[in-house]
């Protein structure tokens, strides 16, 4: 088996390291020794896109991402939009969005050419409060979920302030998805004080275990864009 090949390597201002590495066709992103992402089991960040949009049902939406990762969760979402789309992209780390540019880009079908696609080296809740009602689907893909953020400050994006801000950046009638690593009881509890419909769906991991899933929250004003409060389980995706 080949050895990992470190490709880059970056520093907060916090003093945390941000690690690209690649062995042979896989590629990693670890955020203090700890893996972030990577390009083998990513089905879950598709369906992030997919799901969500296509509840919402517009092809010409204007669409908020929170973390840019390897990009799939974007790619996913511009294979389904429409040509008057618009996609924010808010990546809070710039070499990670260098990497995108340079290094990794191809894992995904380099989506950060495609001109529907504004990137934002920002931290994503600034970009919230920058629009009142500005977006119809919003997809939060900023962590390895609330239970394990990346960085303490991002607890905020789960909790009830950062949930009124997100609703009040999103239209009345939108969307907003949440990508989690684990079922989280206490964002649940959350999103049961606030006024969501909601419900969760669970990803199993392609050639995972039976209990190893990924989970999707999937919260509206409109109960129709969710439908139940909570879904079975979704089997694993085909692998490519």
């Amino acid at each position: 088996m080949p050895l990992w090949n470190t490709l880059a390597r970056a520093a907060t201002a916090a003093g945390d390291e941000i690690l690209l590495r690649q062995r042979g066709a896989l590629y990693e992103i670890r955020f203090n020794g700890l893996e972030l992402m990577s390009n083998l089991n990513h089905q879950s960040e598709t369906v992030l896109a997919e799901r969500s949009l296509r509840l919402h049902g517009r092809p010409e939406a204007r669409v908020l991402i929170g973390g840019l990762g390897m990009g799939f969760t974007l790619r996913a979402a511009l294979e389904l939009l429409g040509p008057a789309a618009r996609v924010t992209v808010c990546e809070l780390i710039p070499e990670v969005a260098a990497w995108n540019r340079d290094r990794i880009g191809h894992l995904a079908g380099d989506p950060l050419r495609d001109p529907r696609v504004d990137l934002r080296v920002a931290d994503v809740m600034e970009v919230l409060l920058e629009h009142r009602a500005g977006f119809d689907v919003i997809l939060m893909d900023t962590d390895n979920g609330p239970d394990f953020t990346v960085r303490p400050a991002n607890g905020r994006l789960y909790g009830d302030g950062g949930l009124a801000v997100l609703r009040r950046a999103l239209r009345p009638d939108g969307l907003a998805a949440f990508w989690s690593a684990t079922a989280s009881e206490p964002f649940e509890r959350v999103l049961d004080a606030q006024p969501w419909h909601w419900r969760r769906d669970d990803i199993q991991l392609i050639g995972g275990r039976v209990d190893a899933f990924h989970h999707i929250y999937l919260a509206s004003a409109v109960p129709e864009r969710v439908g139940a409060r909570r879904a079975a389980p979704v089997p694993a995706l085909a692998a490519p």
